[in-house]
């Protein structure tokens, strides 16, 4: 089959993600690997209501580099595919979907018939996620797809609650957390943006009283930016070193609008340097504030209701120690039920009607915002379920610090050295209905039962009556015999858990857990871990945590973190700032191939990623130039011959060739063992576009067109078996490009032994061969070298130039008569001379220790040249130190946008290497 003159992405694809599938190609556990070494990486779960965006694609374009290579390594590679439930975010989808379709709302359906039409929405339109990843190219178990509600998972969920309930790790508590007013549930804290707003800030007056509750006539002045929440301050905190306050520390003040007395307390919490130096505490709706009256043993006042609307009236906690005035029922009657802004409002006159303010002054601040809702998040003071994640953590920190598992960079061991040390207790409960409901039970007489079933929970709660008498033994059995005919004896709690809580068992519940399943002991601990940085906390500490406890083993040995894809200029990818690159555009446009190149070339450790659509066009040409390449060979007759032995090969370019294949090969290996992705595919990249196609098939156009037979059908060879190499090298970034040529030059030679991603990774150990490189290196370079003095001369493109070789001893002389042609074609020479200096009027080069010159009398002039090149130098230098102005200021660094710092910095480094390749051409003039 003659090749098509063009390469068709998109045919290709879905051809070959066909043959993959039908070939079980990506499952784990084929039966000629039952005795090879496991190799196990789990994805980060994607949302099932989400679609593929760009950290999808470098994630998981990352992740299969890795599983193909070591699939080709010949080991048995589980990627262990699967779905995250998304509690909040599918909820809101079905809600928002009932809502389009005039349908009743949840409320109106109950829990039961809404939890029903999202198992139907999930059904129906779930998952297309994982299609996105097939059409990426995802090498995937499919065949093992999981999901965080299917019934495995549940299972494993109920069973580590229970135990850690039981292990006295989970508990329930009174905190502060991140509440949403419009969906009515606590969030975490990755689900809250901070939102850079223009407010104000408030200076309020408090009056000091004296012992006897007195007012002295003194005042204390505190700011603040939510005046509302004054209602509930129940302290007022000032620095211990704070001389102004020094006198006024143990004394009270009296709240206004209230009446209540509260503290003047010293912690270190208030800044001397900040608004007054005294910060109002309100420890129900404030995080720092909360800590403060921790340590204070300040009284938690809860002024808000779960929409965020003043809640006084029989507001036992605000009343309580309050004495009747009518301050406080013209404070209750004016106040109550008010939403928060408008209560902001409301205090602000009441107070300056009081004259209590002090002032008033403009102040930017960033506001908490739920991503979702869109509303202002509330520390909201609420009994919810929580993780003694302090404790959790030392085993997790243990592993990191002792190096069982390793950060991929390192540096990132640091920030989870510091997230750790100082975590706080983990909330799991959410207010929500899709999610895994919490296995506890109450009943009317205050008992909880954690339990992994009703039945079991029923039990506990019988004897818990019966021993406190509440039952005797007789009722007890009745119940126990008939539980259906009293449903109410206990009730199952509403609350769901954090989603990240069964993202937490990822590694070891999707391997059949808590069953002793074979694949968990084959595949557990996982290999590696590839993840973004902005979920080390969330979800790479938390499996740690749970690893550890359940399996007594870290659940990974490497985590490898990778950054951020930008767009061009470095922004952050925003829907607001409207710079979003679709990843399926991109793939519809170029093919999944030039998109995984173009993020696996970029992914440099430690660095983000600029993508602009002109570098995946690149590598989109890139692709064609191998495709281009193959149909050259076809053209020529390289097919691939049987037995063929590349170490038996006798023509210095096809030795040399070999070589460079075999040079290649280890490196790209080096490079993907230890992460670092961009060298592995420059390498290849390298190896394909510059050596290959550039100097291997040009200098042996010669051989496959001579009359030489012998030396026609080993180029010939020598070019299919490169092909063929190049297809393997390429094959971890560019899986459907080289599936296909596999396919298509498998179609003439030997019969192929497999699919090209089930074949061997290429061991090429001894083809090293220094005597080609030697030689072919040599004319490489020296062409190389010509190309470049001509360029930077500006050396017109048609002018043939003399080369003249200084002081080359016999061995060169031999060297260049073999070459002579090569040379002349490839660089454009009109004749090659010998002599012991160099000519005058000559550009001069050093290559590979052999003095090089190019006589170029006439063909420019010097003058003009010289005086070009110390202009051009001296124009960029002008610009680079500018430049070197702005990064040496440390203002414009700590002001300017992250994308602008790195911009210039990138922009210096560019100049830098202009100026000395231009001092390099001003050199060669002399």
């Amino acid at each position: 089959m003659t090749m098509e003159k063009t390469f068709d992405p998109a045919a290709v694809e879905a051809r070959m993600s066909a043959a993959w599938e039908a070939a079980g190609a990506f499952r784990a556990g084929r039966p000629e690997r039952a005795g090879a070494e496991p190799y196990c990486i789990v994805i980060p779960p994607p949302n099932v209501t989400g679609n593929l965006h760009m950290g999808h694609a470098l994630n998981n374009t990352l992740q299969d580099i890795l599983c193909r290579y070591e699939r080709m390594k010949g080991k048995d590679v589980l990627w262990q595919p699967g779905t995250d439930h998304a509690g909040i975010a599918t909820q809101m989808v079905v809600e928002r979907q009932l809502m389009e379709r005039q349908e009743p709302g949840r409320r109106d359906l109950g829990r039961e018939k809404f939890l029903e039409k999202v198992w139907a929405w999930k059904a129906e339109s779930g998952g297309a996620i994982v299609q996105q990843l097939k059409r990426l190219g995802a090498s995937c178990d499919w065949s093992r797809e999981r999901f965080t509600m299917d019934e495995g998972l549940s299972k494993a969920v109920v069973k580590v609650f229970v135990q850690l309930y039981r292990d006295g790790l989970i508990y329930k508590d009174k905190r502060l957390v991140n509440w949403d007013p419009k969906l009515l549930t606590a969030i975490s804290d990755l689900e809250v943006v901070q939102v850079e707003t223009k407010g104000s800030l408030w200076y309020f007056r408090y009056p000091v009283v004296d012992g006897q509750g007195r007012e002295t006539g003194e005042h204390i002045v505190v700011a603040t930016t939510r005046p509302e929440t004054m209602l509930g301050d129940t302290g007022v905190a000032v620095h211990p070193d704070d001389e102004r306050y020094t006198a006024l520390v143990g004394k009270h003040v009296r709240l206004p609008l209230v009446g209540r007395l509260i503290p003047i307390v010293a912690d270190e919490y208030s800044d001397p340097e900040k608004g007054t130096g005294a910060v109002k505490i309100t420890p129900a709706h404030d995080f720092n504030d909360f800590e403060v009256g921790n340590r204070h043993n300040l009284r938690r006042i809860n002024i808000l209701d779960v929409e965020a609307n003043v809640v006084l009236q029989d507001n036992a906690d605000f009343l309580e120690g309050v004495p009747d005035s009518a301050e406080l029922t013209e404070t209750v009657a004016a106040l109550h039920g008010l939403p928060r802004e408008a209560a902001r409002k409301a205090v602000v006159e009441m107070l300056e009607a009081k004259g209590l303010v002090e002032k008033i002054e403009p102040h930017t601040l960033q506001v908490p915002t739920g991503d979702r809702s869109n509303v202002v998040i509330e520390p909201f003071l609420t009994d919810q379920w929580y993780v003694d994640a302090k404790t959790m953590a030392q085993p997790a920190l243990a592993a990191v610090r002792d190096g069982t598992t390793s950060f991929v960079p390192k540096n990132w061991e640091k920030t989870y050295f510091e997230w750790l040390d100082n975590i706080q207790p983990w909330c799991i409960s959410r207010q929500l209905w899709w999610g895994h409901q919490i296995p506890a039970w109450y009943s009317d007489w205050g008992g909880v039962y954690v339990a992994e079933t009703y039945e079991e929970a029923l039990v506990q709660a019988l004897t818990d009556a019966t021993q406190r008498e509440i039952l005797d033994d007789v009722e007890a059995g009745r119940i126990a015999d008939n539980p259906d005919a009293h449903p109410d004896f206990i009730t199952r709690d509403e609350d769901v858990l954090d989603t990240w809580f069964s993202s937490a068992l990822w590694p070891f519940s999707t391997l059949g857990w808590p069953d002793e399943t074979n694949e968990l002991k084959r595949f557990y601990p996982t290999s590696v871990l590839v993840t973004g940085f902005d979920i080390i906390f969330f979800w790479v500490a938390r499996m740690m945590m749970m690893g550890m406890h359940f399996m007594k083993e870290a659940p990974f040995k490497d985590v490898y973190i990778h950054a951020l894809v930008r767009d061009e200029k470095g922004a952050k990818m925003s829907k607001s700032k409207g710079n979003v690159i679709d990843p399926l555009n991109l793939i519809d446009q170029f093919g999944a191939d030039a998109l995984r190149f173009t993020l696996a070339a970029m992914a440099a450790q430690g660095r983000d990623i600029k993508l602009a659509t002109s570098r995946v066009e690149g590598y989109r040409n890139f692709a064609t130039k191998l495709w281009n390449a193959s149909r050259f060979a076809e053209m020529n007759g390289c097919d691939r011959v049987a037995g063929f032995d590349p170490s038996a090969t006798e023509a210095p370019v096809n030795r040399w060739i070999i070589g460079e294949a075999a040079a290649t090969a280890t490196e790209t290996a080096a490079a993907i063992e230890a992460y670092r992705f961009n060298d592995a595919a420059n390498a290849v990249y390298r190896f394909v576009w510059n050596v290959f196609c550039d100097w291997y098939l040009e200098i042996a156009k010669p051989l496959l067109t001579g009359e030489d037979e012998a030396a026609k059908a080993e180029t010939r060879a020598t070019t299919a078996w490169t092909l063929d190499v190049v297809f393997k090298l390429l094959h971890p970034f560019m899986p459907f490009l080289t599936e296909e040529l596999w396919a298509i030059k498998g179609e003439v030679g030997p019969k192929r032994e497999s699919l090209l991603a089930l074949s061997d990774w290429p061991q090429l150990d001894g083809l090293a061969d220094a005597e080609a490189e030697s030689e072919v290196g040599w004319a490489v370079d020296l062409v190389s070298e010509i190309r470049s003095v001509r360029t930077e001369m500006n050396v017109p493109a048609g002018a043939q130039v003399p080369l003249v070789l200084i002081g080359a001893d016999a061995m060169v002389k031999d060297r260049t008569t073999r070459w002579t042609d090569t040379i002349r074609r490839l660089a454009r020479v009109s004749e090659i001379s010998f002599a012991l200096t160099p000519p005058a009027g000559s550009a001069q080069m050093l290559v590979r220790g052999l003095a090089v010159a190019i006589p170029l009398e006439g063909a420019i002039d010097f003058a003009a040249e010289k005086a070009r090149l110390a202009k051009e130098i001296g124009k960029i230098e002008g610009e680079a130190k500018k430049i070197e102005a702005k990064l040496g200021n440390p203002d414009f660094v700590a002001r300017a946008k992250e994308e602008v710092v790195e911009e210039n910095r990138e922009r210096l480094e560019d100049a830098r290497a202009r100026i000395a390749k231009l001092r390099g051409a001003l050199e060669r003039l002399g």
